[in-house]
């Protein structure tokens, strides 16, 4: 009982501690050190290293200066000047895995003058800038110390040339665009003309593979109302295919072929659609002459008719 009556009476006695029994104040606990310092810096009891205000007078400067280029945004503009006065210039950038992707557009997109530094140039921002250009597909960019690039390029396949139009268009398999076609460096690639050519192209290409005597002779696979596919020869015939039913309406033209070398005659068109029969459309010239020859052998006959009535 004694004991437990001694701890209480100190716990009662503890706030006492905020005042003197003379009335005087005295400061809280916590604000006592922060009391005693500035006493102690006021007389000089606390000695400082020297030009410790010379160096914290910099401190505070080059901090306020920093804070200032950030809040303009020139902290990036300062890095780089710097760090390339430091030697970290970005003098050489290796590229591999290109062919279509020249090195001078990788530098005109990355925007490298020969001073950008190396250590403020972001490669986060300089894959992003890259992988739009047009025939990437995947890259991956490396700093390489002190001053150089290493580009890795992963680049689209060009499948095929799509006119849409008057334009003209190289495409991957997909039927994705890849870009404009600007020279003839892809001239052996396959032709497919109207809307919605690039989608289907691939699919028909591949079932078309299957007669090579008649696809090496085709100029251009054009796309008739999204739903049909006409082919144009070299020697300008024009192959109308129907809808469905391709393997049938080849397997009628392959014979024809065969039989009657008919794509090595003056013909204009072979109309394949019906599946009972198969229209041949001569070309305007051949189609003058048949037209002469039917006029000769009418007036044989009416020759001949009269004759026999004398």
């Amino acid at each position: 009982m004694f004991a437990l009556r001694g701890r209480k009476a100190g716990r009662l006695r503890a706030p006492l501690e905020a005042a003197d029994l003379d009335g005087q104040f005295v400061l809280p606990r916590p604000l006592r050190r922060v009391a005693r310092l500035l006493v102690s810096l006021g007389t000089g009891r606390i000695h400082f290293v020297p030009h410790t205000g010379t160096a914290s007078a910099l401190a505070f400067l080059a901090a306020t200066g920093f804070y200032g280029m950030a809040i303009g945004g020139h902290s990036q503009s300062f890095a780089q000047a710097t760090t390339t006065a430091a030697g970290f210039a970005i003098e050489d950038v290796k590229v591999s895995g290109n062919e279509q992707t020249s090195e001078i557009d990788i530098l005109q997109q990355l925007g490298l003058d020969g001073t950008t530094s190396l250590v403020a140039l972001d490669i986060d921002i300089a894959r992003k800038l890259i992988s739009e250009m047009p025939w990437v597909e995947d890259v991956a960019v490396r700093k390489v110390y002190p001053g150089t690039i290493e580009v890795t390029l992963k680049e689209r396949k060009a499948f095929g040339i799509w006119q849409h139009g008057s334009d003209l268009s190289l495409i991957e398999e997909s039927g994705s665009v890849i870009a404009p076609l600007r020279d003839n460096k892809f001239s052996e690639l396959p032709l497919f003309v109207g809307r919605d050519a690039e989608t289907a192209a691939a699919d028909f290409y591949e079932r078309f593979s299957q007669w090579p005597e008649i696809s090496r002779h085709v100029k251009a696979y054009v796309r008739v109302a999204g739903r049909r596919w006409d082919l144009t020869l070299d020697n300008g015939i024009t192959i109308k295919l129907p809808e469905h039913d391709l393997e049938r309406a080849m397997q009628v033209l392959s014979t024809m072929e065969e039989g009657q070398q008919l794509l090595e005659r003056d013909i204009a068109a072979v109309d394949l659609r019906l599946e009972d029969r198969t229209t041949i459309q001569l070309t305007p010239e051949a189609a003058a002459r048949r037209q002469v020859v039917l006029e000769a052998r009418t007036k044989l006959l009416k020759k001949l008719e009269q004759e026999k009535r004398i």
